[in-house]
């Protein structure tokens, strides 16, 4: 059983696309709405289960929160905004379901942001894999249950707390779409990249 789980905040007007094209791929979808002031919600309703957050918790206790409600076996990570394809999923899945690996990322051509390739670049230290802050991911339901995820971003803590906990981790070249969403300057990156150091030099949890 594969399990969609999509963080959403304002997303009204591009995530039915990502939910139709989803669920063609996939078992079960929940959805959590990040307190939108849109009619986010009310749209994802009808393609899956819907987690409303009272308050705005970020992306990080959002996708947390949904690993928790996940019933299947694989857990497939994507965003609402319509940057990644649904279709790649069963390239995603694919390792997994063949018991070769416990997470797969997704791999862009190119990453946007030199914040986010330098936490890559201090990530493939410890995991080989070139692009973990990547939102579109794959994994086995019973390591996402696990993760902590204690940054303020999941760029390279999630590949380093899997890794961590003996996962095996490998990617696969995924592309990404242009979408009318402009791209801020990720502030956080900035704090994360000290977690991220703290993680390179822990000892694996299990080896």
């Amino acid at each position: 059983m594969i399990t969609a789980v999509i963080p959403a905040f304002n997303e009204e007007e591009r995530i039915e696309g990502v939910l139709k094209e989803t669920s063609q791929y996939v078992d079960e979808i929940i959805i959590i709405d990040d307190n939108s002031t849109d009619n986010t919600a009310k749209v994802a309703k009808k393609y899956g289960k819907v987690i409303e957050n009272e308050l705005n918790l970020g992306y990080v206790d959002s996708i947390k929160k949904g690993f928790k409600a996940a019933e299947g076996d694989i857990i497939v990570t994507l965003d609402a905004d319509g940057e990644h394809d649904p279709s790649h999923i069963p390239r995603l899945i694919e390792p997994i379901e063949k018991g070769e690996k416990d997470l797969v990322f997704g791999k862009r051509e190119k990453i946007p942001r030199l914040s986010e390739r330098l936490i890559s670049w201090l990530t493939k230290i410890k995991v080989d894999a070139e692009d973990t802050g990547i939102g579109f991911r794959a994994l086995k339901a019973d390591l996402a249950k696990k993760l902590e995820l204690d940054g303020y971003c999941t760029c390279g803590t999630f590949a380093l707390e899997a890794y961590f906990n003996g996962a095996r981790i490998s990617e696969v070249k995924t592309q990404t779409r242009k979408i009318d969403k402009p791209k801020h300057i990720a502030w956080q990156h900035f704090s994360q990249i000290f977690i991220v150091f703290q993680w390179l030099f822990r000892r694996k949890i299990k080896e």
